[in-house]
């Protein structure tokens, strides 16, 4: 082979080795721009002081000027000759929010166990709706004496059990069955009247409250007492605890018996206890204005209950015996729908 030849050959080599390289670099190149897509390409970074385009960040992402003329990457930062890349959020897959699903509050619940009596007998509730008014029930405040307002307190019950509608969506309607169950317990007769402490419930509470009084006019078949002080008995602090502090009602029906009709709360009577008393009557037979025996009447659950916002009644059956079941079925659908 002669010079010429060899000539040209090492020249064709020379220049395919060069393009190699040259496609070499830029392979390396794209290879490490897409290892490091958040930095710039060369020769692009932009003059100090410039702000980045309005909307969403792409990529490659554009830098801004850090205040000694460095540029820096959004998120990042930048000192010479070394790139500390920015941090971006990566976006997870969809995770539904969890759903809470509230248990709704059953119509009826009890007995619900408010506190003890003297002899450590429950004190029980029943409960009825759900709804923001709120009314009160009160049977067998004077126990074994007064055992049929007991007894209609558990037709109610029964009878509410079974008709729900008969309750407005708007009511919720407690039921406490025997505020004296020790007098309940021990006699169905006069000595069934007060608790195991000897104190007539419905003298016991803090208003206008006597240890003592003038009998001639007033029951007196047996020993009683207003109690050592107000409220001292755990039947009236119960009663009052849970009326004041769980339930806020804002009405009570006391049944008593026998005879005398309805007596409405506060001395003079409250106004809202007087309008509940002239609803219950118009809807019974039972006395309003009630039978006036000259009787001076302290400490009672209506007074208190006046003193403190809620409208009461006491409300006497016409006898000792009988619930007059259906007269206080209408009763009640007056006092679940009454308002103040």
């Amino acid at each position: 082979m002669n010079g010429k030849p060899r000539n040209t050959f090492l020249a064709l080599l020379a220049t395919a080795m060069w393009f190699g390289v040259l496609a070499l670099g830029g392979v390396l190149a794209f290879w490490a721009q897409g290892l490091n897509p958040g930095a710039p390409p060369s020769g692009t970074e932009p003059p100090a002081g410039s702000t980045p385009p309005a909307g969403p960040m792409v990529f490659p992402p554009t830098w801004t000027a850090a205040p000694t003329g460095i540029a820096t990457p959004p998120g990042g930062t930048r000192s010479p000759g070394v790139i500390i890349e920015p941090t971006f959020t990566p976006i997870l897959p969809f995770t539904p929010t969890p759903t809470f699903f509230i248990t709704p509050i059953p119509f009826y619940e009890g007995p619900i166990e408010i506190g003890q009596s003297v002899g450590g007998r429950p004190l029980e509730i029943h409960r009825f709706g759900s709804g923001p008014v709120h009314r009160l029930i009160v049977a067998g405040i004077h126990g074994g004496y007064e055992f049929n307002t007991i007894l209609l307190a558990d037709e109610l019950i029964a009878h509410l059990r079974a008709h729900p509608e008969l309750v407005p969506r708007t009511v919720t309607l407690f039921i406490l069955r025997a505020l004296n169950p020790d007098g309940f317990a021990r006699d169905l007769g006069v000595s069934g009247r007060v608790n195991d402490n000897g104190v007539d419930l419905n003298r016991n509470f803090p208003i206008n409250w006597l240890a003592d009084w003038d009998r001639d006019l007033c029951w007196n078949y047996a020993p009683t007492t207003g109690g050592a002080s107000p409220g001292s008995e755990p039947e009236t602090q119960a009663l009052m605890k849970y009326v004041l502090e769980e339930t806020r009602v804002t009405a009570i029906i006391s049944y008593h018996s026998a005879a005398l009709g309805i007596f409405p709360g506060g001395d003079p009577a409250d106004e809202a206890s007087a309008r509940l008393a002239e609803a219950v009557a118009a809807a019974s037979t039972y006395p309003y204005p009630p039978v006036d025996i000259g009787c001076v009447y302290s400490g009672t659950l209506p007074d208190w209950a006046a003193a403190n916002g809620i409208a009461a009644i006491d409300l006497e059956l016409h006898d000792h015996e009988n619930t007059d079941f259906e007269e206080n079925l209408g009763i009640l659908q007056v006092f679940l729908n009454w308002r103040r």
